[in-house]
């Protein structure tokens, strides 16, 4: 490889990865849940010892957010989320429907793909690996060039940890050849059986392209309303300790706030008292000159950077103890930049006059973001009724962002990728986990005689009577009612136990007097199953 060029040479080295990796999933696959659980917990241990590292290796390197925060975030996406996911049923019988006689049972997906955004570069890659292999499944990482070191080191610490505790080697990897051909080379790959795509909208659209299946997430805009019936200073607090969040580099976090003529006074002296620095109008022009660049875009400078760092950049001089910068809006979209996206310590901020207000004014905001997440402040359930409907597929009540649309502080799932449903142009709505990661197939008897089914149909019957009598008069199979199926099985349902062979294992967990399952049946079926397929 040393006459190619750096492409040719990171794509073969992108080849050589996913072949690595397919021979991981195919290892893993075998696993049954004690091994697996076994490796997630060296996973853990590995990423907590070096959680704090990791976090002020990423601050160094990209610039963004906060070491504490992201060591608190790696202490998310490896110790919380285990405690959460430890107990997911991911590994062969995963359900029992005794009335429906049905059996599901996961299997691994395969070896998957996942982006890994410059903004979260090591918990990404922590939560990412510890669903995958909960789920049985080897992964490949693609870094944002960015972030290659801090990404790289994270992956090589959880593989080593694994691979020590018994997973197979090479199961946790990472392209170190960085350049978007190697990333669509992998995309492409044909070992790749789904992407996990976190990252911006070009790089979501590509996974999405690659033929694949993907679980991508789109862009953010969260307005936080803060209706009259709120506690203002518990609202503000909450919003502010999301902003500030690892300087407002989650996603989830709140981009604009909105409250009402009646409550407004209140509103904008319980920022001032907590940290928030209203912007005049030159002010705020200044700042969103940095902020942005062609339109609305985000100027990588300033994601994840402090109120002051911002406030200074611009020449605009703030108190100490400045925790956000604030810009009054009157309208959204062109010419209302603060009115998009801001993953950096910035609001913008609107007054309406009531409810119904606030609630047009969120939907339009929630374009440049739709499909994410909302949150509402209040103390009337009414209006939380009213807000549920809103496009947004996280509906935060009294929360903050960061904190509440992840999980941390919510029943939601622990997740750093947070779907946005077919609005937002993403495969999945909820918090993805490693339920996510998965195929479920399923074992089903029958219920009723395919020639009959006709017959025992009673709503066929009450819509279509004439069909229906002449069904149970002939028979669906064209025998004359009452007289006997013939059947080419060894055992047909209603088969007697006794009359199956000594040799009829399976007939024997299958049949019952009656040609029914009973709920022993049920339960031996899943044991023996769980136990004759631990490598499903």
């Amino acid at each position: 490889m040393a006459d190619m060029d750096f492409d040719l040479k990171s794509i073969q080295a992108a080849r050589e990865l996913a072949r690595r990796g397919k021979e991981a999933a195919e290892a893993i696959a075998g696993y049954d849940g004690r091994q697996i659980d076994r490796i997630l917990r060296a996973m853990v241990e590995a990423a907590e010892a070096h959680g704090e590292e990791l976090g002020a290796m990423a601050v160094e390197e990209t610039g963004f957010g906060v070491a504490e925060d992201k060591a608190y975030k790696n202490h998310m996406a490896s110790g919380l989320l285990y405690e959460q996911i430890k107990d997911k049923r991911t590994i062969g019988v995963v359900d029992v429907d005794e009335d429906e006689q049905v059996i599901t049972i996961a299997e691994p997906v395969g070896l998957v793909l996942g982006i890994v955004p410059s903004t979260n570069p090591t918990s990404t890659v922590m939560y990412k690996a510890l669903i995958a292999l909960k789920a049985r499944n080897a992964i490949v990482f693609s870094p944002h060039p960015a972030a290659a070191k801090c990404t790289g080191l994270a992956i090589k610490i959880l593989n080593d940890a694994a691979v020590a505790a018994g997973a197979p080697p090479n199961v946790i990897q990472g392209a170190e050849l960085l350049s978007m051909a190697a990333t669509n080379e992998l995309m492409h790959a044909p070992e790749v059986s789904l992407i996990i795509a976190t990252g911006g909208p070009g790089m979501v659209k590509a996974a999405y392209s690659s033929g694949k299946p993907a679980l991508g997430v789109g862009a953010g805009n969260s307005p936080a309303y803060i209706e009259r019936t709120a506690s203002v200073p518990d609202a503000v607090r909450r919003i502010i300790a999301s902003k500030t969040f690892d300087n407002g580099i989650i996603c989830a976090s709140e981009q604009s706030v909105i409250c009402e003529d009646c409550n407004r006074d209140a509103v904008v002296a319980e920022f001032g008292r907590q940290g928030g620095y209203f912007m005049t109008p030159e002010e705020c022009a200044a700042v969103c000159s940095l902020l942005f660049r062609d339109g609305h875009a985000m100027n990588p400078r300033f994601v994840g950077r402090s109120a002051h760092f911002i406030a200074q950049a611009a020449g605009v001089s703030v108190p100490p103890g400045t925790k956000v910068l604030i810009g009054e809006q009157k309208g959204v979209g062109e010419g209302w930049p603060l009115s998009y996206e801001k993953l950096t310590c910035v609001l913008g901020f609107y007054t309406v006059s009531d409810w119904k207000e606030a609630c047009d004014l969120s939907i339009g905001l929630l374009q440049n973001g739709i499909g994410h997440t909302m949150s509402l402040h209040t103390r009337d359930k009414d209006v939380v009724r009213r807000f549920s409907v809103k496009p947004a597929s996280r509906i935060l009540v009294n929360t903050g962002g960061s904190q509440g649309g992840t999980g941390l502080v919510t029943g939601l799932d622990l997740s750093f990728t947070l779907g946005c449903g077919t609005r937002g142009g993403s495969s999945v709505s909820e918090n993805v986990g490693p339920q996510h990661l998965v195929n479920l197939k399923r074992v089903v008897n029958g219920l009723v005689e395919p020639d009959e089914a006709v017959a025992a149909d009673e709503l066929f019957a009450r819509y279509h009577p004439e069909l229906a009598a002449r069904a149970a008069a002939v028979g669906a199979g064209g025998r004359p009612a009452g007289e006997p199926a013939v059947s080419g099985a060894a055992v047909t349902p209603g088969t007697p136990r006794s009359a199956c062979g000594a040799g009829s294992r399976g007939a024997a967990v299958y049949a019952t007097d009656d040609g029914g399952l009973s709920a022993a049946d049920l339960q031996g079926m899943a044991a023996g199953l769980s136990n004759a397929f631990k490598g499903l």
